[in-house]
Formats: C-alpha cells, structure tokens, sequence
C-alpha cells in the first residue's frame, strides 16, 4: 500500500528551517543529540520527511543513512504527513474482540489508504494504535481528539461525513 501514502509535496518554510537549524546548534556536540533533534525537528513539521533528515544529517554530520535509521527505527517517528484528520482505531484486545478490526478495514477501504498513510488531499490520515484506555466504549476510535465508541463498520460514514463537510 506504500504506493497510496500521502504525496503532498514537502512544503517547509524558511522560519521552520530556521527553527530546526537553531535546535541543531544548540545541541550540537551532545552525545544522543540526535533524538531530540528528530523530535524536535517532528514538532517543527509535523512529520519527518526526507528534506529535513538530510538538514540534520548534513548540519549534524551524520550520515543520511543513521538519521533515517534512527527516524524509521521508533514508532514514534512519522516519514508522512498527517491529514487535517487523523483517524486512530484502536486494535488493543478489548477493541480487537469487539470488531475493531472490520472498522478499520471498512476505514481503510472507504478513506481508500491504509496504515500509516494519509489521504491525497491532505484531509484524513489513519493510523492503528494498540489501547487509548477506553475499553468500556469498544470497539474505539479517534478523529483529532473527537472519540468514537461501541462502533460496527456502518457508522463509518456517518461519522467521515461530519468530517468532510467541516
């Protein structure tokens, strides 16, 4: 599904980078600098593309090869975007059991994106997580900080509705 993720032209602007160069100089020269200067640099971006791991690899003087590494290796590091909705279905065993995953596949077919990815307008990004602590409300899921509970795959448009008419 690598070939459906979100293909947003990077759109960085001068005072991110600026942002991002000043983070860098100050933690330049300390060892494990580079973690914080991913997150940072995520916090700058929202996501971590590939232009801004080759500032911090050329800034930092670390090859490309270890920021990504690094960038790919902890889950929480994102190389896409993420929609101006980001949808999280919970996949934990109480959400699971209860049919959480037909509603995610059922999001997955009707957003026409998968895990990880986000859609080519930008407004939906859907993601599966593994417990929000709402396992009362199972199956669960989330819109931005809006929480959707006891959920079956025919709410799904209801609910992308309300969404796409905002």
């Amino acid at each position: 599904m690598s070939s459906r993720v979100c293909k947003l032209p990077f759109q960085g602007t001068e005072n991110q980078e600026r942002e991002l160069r000043a983070l860098i100089e100050k933690l330049h020269g300390q060892e494990g600098a580079l973690m914080p200067v991913l997150q940072g640099a995520q916090e700058i971006y929202g996501y971590l593309p590939i232009e801004v791991m080759e500032i911090i690899s050329t800034a930092m003087n670390i090859p490309l090869e270890e920021v990504y590494g690094v960038a790919t290796f902890y889950s929480q590091f994102s190389l896409n975007p993420k929609g101006r909705y980001k949808v999280s279905v919970c996949l934990g065993t109480a959400c699971y059991v209860k049919g959480s995953g037909d509603v995610y596949a059922k999001l997955q077919e009707k957003l026409g994106i998968g895990s990880g990815e986000c859609t080519p307008d930008g407004e939906f990004s859907l993601e599966a997580c593994r417990c929000i602590g709402a396992c009362g409300l199972a199956p669960v899921m989330t819109i931005n900080e809006d929480v959707y509970g006891r959920l079956v795959p025919d709410d799904i448009d209801g609910i992308l509705a309300k969404y796409r008419e905002a």
